[in-house]
């Protein structure tokens, strides 16, 4: 277990309802509704825990990528990306999820986009929380 030096940071949220519900963050900004998707058997029509997920992982990675990058002086192009994807599915003890992430750094040299894919996926919060957890899989474009 990875445990904190110092809190930076404490995001918070209250959230009813569960996957049909709502989720709002303690300083409101964050105010999304909740619902199963069809795919697993729900009405849809509003956001999901894995979706929240995708968007956190990948929004996070990115910091990581650009903090690495800024680390050994490397530019990061303006138009990077991460495609992130978070599936859910049975395992023995229940539910699981797995997740992936496809990250684009157009202009930069191959072996110079890998580099930094595998510094920022040693540094990345998410990355850390789910390393030996759930497969993960990081793919560059």
């Amino acid at each position: 277990m990875n445990k904190l030096e110092k809190v930076l940071y404490t995001a918070r949220a209250h959230t009813t309802g569960g996957r049909d519900g709502r989720s709002v963050s303690d300083d409101g900004l964050l105010d999304v509704k909740l619902a199963v998707p069809k795919a697993m058997g729900g009405a849809g029509g509003a956001t999901n825990p894995e979706q929240l997920f995708a968007a956190g992982y990948s929004a996070c990675f990115m910091g990581a990528l650009r903090h690495v990058a800024g680390q050994k002086k490397i530019a990061v192009p303006a138009d990077a990306a991460i495609d992130a994807s978070v599936s859910i599915g049975p395992i023995p003890q229940g539910f699981g999820i797995a997740a992936q992430l496809t990250v684009s750094l157009p202009g930069l040299e191959r072996a110079v986009a890998q580099e930094l894919l595998n510094a920022a996926h040693q540094v990345c919060p998410y990355s850390n929380a789910t390393r030996g957890n759930i497969e993960v899989d990081i793919v560059l474009k």
